[in-house]
């Protein structure tokens, strides 16, 4: 299956093909140099796999996490193309998650202003959302994305068989953007969510969710007004992942523990359920000071309030404004024994 992103920056497909890996060169302009950016919790195979397709190909891998989006490693990715003379003609093949997704996409939108970028997503978590929608970035200052841009790839390949490999942990942490964004848009995708055995359909929740999220992309792909349900969960999950993401907890799993407290009372009963039956976190013991100091660096933030996404019905959202305060007092929602 293929389907084409429309944007106001122009058009890229996103293709769907169970094995698709094997055949990367047939969708990508691979007959040039190419760095291959990978990571090394991904399979080795896969990064090799499509290095072998390119005509000069150079592989770098960044350390697992989110230390890999930093100043540091946009520096050595640059560094990398330049020591071997890429030009404006040559580009970058992200194979990865999200954090190789992103890290590898804003070194491509910066080098020469601009070379090609194709994105090959191998978690559940990028391939229904960060591989979609053309943000890059890096972080600063354990502050999330905060230096990045808008960069549409080329193309970008999802192939159901890299997800094979992943552990059950990252299986659960990728739900949790598809639980985000039916919640949000699409009630009959949630209730698929509520009512199938975990993962029995995996395939159709992803590409559901995918085709959601490009819907929201091309009618808004700057963030100014509807991309921003795509924030549902995040402005608590950001600030919850800046000082507890060091001891473990993933960034679905933050994302997750940032829903809850942006429900109506009784939407919130079937996103508990939800999110146990997918393995995600319902509770966190948590510094709630620590992480409105975090919170209010966001980029969504105009002066003393944040704008958050708020879901008040199954498949329905509104945007509402939330000071410092009722931020916190949101985050009892989360506390262990409430």
């Amino acid at each position: 299956m293929r389907v084409e992103v429309c944007t106001s920056t122009g058009t890229y497909p996103i293709i769907f093909e169970q094995g698709g890996l094997g055949k990367a060169s047939e969708y990508f302009n691979l007959n040039r140099k190419a760095l291959v950016v990978t990571d090394t919790g991904v399979p080795e195979s896969y990064a090799q796999s499509l290095l072998s397709m390119c005509k000069e190909g150079a592989l770098f891998t960044l350390p697992q996490g989110e230390e890999a989006k930093s100043l540091h490693y946009f520096e050595q990715l640059q560094l990398a193309m330049l020591n071997r003379s890429f030009t404006r003609k040559d580009c970058v093949v992200a194979v990865g998650g999200g954090v190789v997704g992103d890290a590898a996409g804003f070194a491509a939108a910066c080098y020469m202003r601009g070379i090609d970028f194709y994105n090959v997503p191998t978690t559940v978590l990028s391939q229904v959302d960060s591989s979609i929608g053309g943000k890059t970035a890096v972080n600063l200052q354990g502050v999330k994305n905060i230096v990045g841009c808008f960069y549409p790839p080329k193309g970008v390949l999802i192939d159901s068989e890299l997800l094979q490999t992943l552990p059950k942990r990252q299986m659960n942490n990728g739900y949790a953007e598809i639980i985000k964004i039916a919640l949000t848009r699409d009630a009959s995708l949630f209730e698929m969510l509520e009512n199938s055995p975990p993962f029995a359909r995996i395939e159709e929740a992803v590409r559901q969710a995918v085709l959601l999220k490009q819907e929201v992309v091309e009618r808004d792909e700057r963030e100014e007004s509807l991309r921003k349900v795509l924030n549902f969960g995040h402005t608590l999950g950001h600030g919850i992942e800046a000082i507890q993401g060091q001891e473990g907890l993933y960034h679905g799993e933050c994302v997750a523990l940032g829903m809850l407290p942006m429900c109506a009372p009784e939407v919130r009963v079937r996103l508990n359920k939800a999110l146990k039956k997918y393995g995600l976190p319902t509770q966190i013991k948590v510094d709630k000071q620590a992480v409105i100091d975090k919170v209010m660096h966001d980029k969504k933030r105009e002066g003393d309030a944040i704008t958050v996404v708020y879901c008040g019905e199954v498949g329905r959202f509104s945007f509402e404004q939330r000071t410092e305060e009722q931020l916190t007092d949101a985050l009892y929602i989360l506390e262990v024994g409430s």
